[in-house]
């Protein structure tokens, strides 16, 4: 069974064969997942006033909302995020619950949980970003192993893990 997948003014949701939605997302308008790329189930893709964009081996965890926003590739968005209006780059983290409205997030950067990134914002790349509004790090100056947290939260991982979930894709 397909995800829930809605035209929009013209505009139908497009999902590579080698891509894994669950039939329990919900895909409305312009909206583009790439091979390898998974999204998983409550995700809502919402492609109405502008495009949303899921890259090649990209995982949209449970639960989490893209609105007109770009994801790159090997981007893991977690569980019960929200992407309005955003871009974030390759190899970035955006942690559970997070927000990101009308930002930029810049490539092998990680968003810690819960973190909120207000309008305006641009992380560059290989930065730690956390708190409510968010502050920036940069990597190197924090404790955090980045390829620990990637090898943990890996969207790799998250494609085999959606290859044998075929139940809910």
């Amino acid at each position: 069974m397909d995800s829930r997948e809605y035209e929009f003014e013209g505009a139908t949701p497009e999902v590579h064969g080698y891509a894994h939605v669950s039939r329990e997302a919900t895909l409305v308008g312009d909206v583009t997942v790439e091979a390898n790329a998974n999204v998983w189930p409550g995700a809502v893709l919402r492609g109405d006033v502008g495009p949303v964009r899921v890259g090649r081996q990209s995982a949209v965890g449970d639960n989490a909302t893209l609105h007109a926003s770009e994801v790159g590739s090997k981007v893991m968005v977690g569980h019960g995020a929200l992407l309005n209006d955003s871009t974030v780059a390759d190899g970035a983290l955006v942690g559970f619950n997070s927000t990101v409205s009308e930002a930029t997030i810049g490539a092998g950067s990680i968003v810690a949980m819960g973190t909120v990134v207000p309008p305006g914002y641009e992380v560059p790349p290989e930065s730690f970003v956390r708190g409510m509004p968010a502050s920036v790090t940069p990597l190197e100056e924090t404790k955090i192993d980045p390829d620990a947290v990637f090898e943990a939260f890996s969207s790799g991982d998250y494609a085999n893990l959606a290859q044998r979930h075929d139940d809910l894709f």
